[in-house]
């Protein structure tokens, strides 16, 4: 299981010590780190600016919304990245859900997302592979493009800039059992969003059939401390604001996700009380037991007894978010 340091996306402004962490993780022998986008910075920027800093360690988007980008434009950023980094690109994708699509980017959620989803792959498979024009004549996406709102005038192009690798990884970000399963045919590798190494049946039916190399890249909280409930306060507060506020109340992918892994009823509540302002219960709401179960907090000890957990399954890439640099030495030691 190799490592990979996932630095999300910045809050209030960027954090100065990003750049310090994934240059750290590469001497420490991490494979990977990731950048993330929600509505605010973007994915691609900071991990350009980490890949002039560094000079091994792949580069992930871990994830990039599709909604944010046509699926051309996508593959222009991966392959302009690509060819700067010497061919350390990782692209990880995901829909998002309707409030940011629609919120934000001000596009409809897709009623079929299986099917958009295997489109906009399409498309960046055919861009990297430059063995033609791009054409698909698609439900969500189409080149060219014949809208009744079209002139008509649109030429099938091939990129003009020839890609690095015609096989960069691919790789999506998928929750629900029937996307998780479209995933393993058509991507490279999955980016769960939970994973508990207790509760890998949950993902049993929609794992069968892996190609060899497929990647299995979970994200995970990670900080060695002495007080366990203490350590494990970001990760309720992630959950909280995931599972309460990232979806509405009739439609959040996340919520329905801690409902499959056993945690119906908490989820439910942790929804209700952040709907209604009460976002402190909200987090308080969370039980410790599955935000550790989904994270490695505590003491070395207790870290290197949970971590060979999930050495044990089939995760491929450990995607950690670790807040200091003793941290991620840590998970490196342990993980040999």
């Amino acid at each position: 299981m190799r490592l990979g340091l996932a630095l999300g996306y910045w809050g209030r402004g960027p954090n100065p010590g990003h750049l310090a962490l994934a240059q750290e993780a590469e001497r420490l022998g991490y494979a990977s780190v990731w950048t993330a986008e929600s509505w605010g910075s973007d994915a691609f920027t900071p991990l350009t600016w980490i890949a002039a800093h560094t000079s091994r360690i792949l580069l992930g988007t871990g994830i990039a919304q599709m909604a944010a980008r046509t699926p051309t434009a996508t593959a222009m950023h991966a392959l302009t990245l690509d060819h700067l980094s010497g061919g350390r690109m990782l692209l990880g994708l995901g829909l998002s859900g309707p409030q940011v699509v629609e919120g934000w980017y001000g596009r409809p959620f897709p009623r079929s997302p299986l099917t958009a989803t295997r489109e906009y792959v399409e498309v960046i498979r055919q861009v990297l592979a430059r063995q033609a024009p791009v054409t698909l004549a698609g439900r969500f996406h189409s080149l060219p493009y014949d809208g009744p709102d079209g002139t008509g005038l649109g030429k099938p192009l091939k990129p003009i800039t020839h890609p690095l690798r015609s096989s960069l990884p691919v790789l999506l970000g998928a929750e629900g059992p029937k996307n998780i399963a479209q995933t393993t045919r058509i991507a490279d590798g999955w980016l769960p969003l939970y994973w508990s190494p207790e509760r890998t049946d949950v993902y049993e039916a929609s794992l069968t059939d892996l190609r060899n190399g497929f990647m299995i890249a979970p994200m995970a909280r990670a900080q060695v401390c002495d007080d366990v409930a203490e350590g494990l306060l970001p990760v309720k507060a992630m959950l909280g604001f995931y599972i309460g506020g990232m979806g509405h109340a009739a439609r959040n992918f996340h919520a329905d996700l801690m409902a499959r892994m056993g945690y119906e009823k908490e989820a439910r509540r942790i929804q209700e009380l952040f709907l209604q302002g009460r976002r402190a219960e909200a987090v308080h709401a969370v039980p410790d037991a599955f935000a550790d179960e989904i994270s490695l907090v505590g003491p070395r000890e207790r870290i290197a007894d949970r971590l060979a957990a999930w050495r044990a399954g089939p995760v491929t890439d450990l995607l950690v978010t670790a807040p200091d640099p003793h941290t991620l030495r840590v998970l490196a030691e342990l993980n040999g």
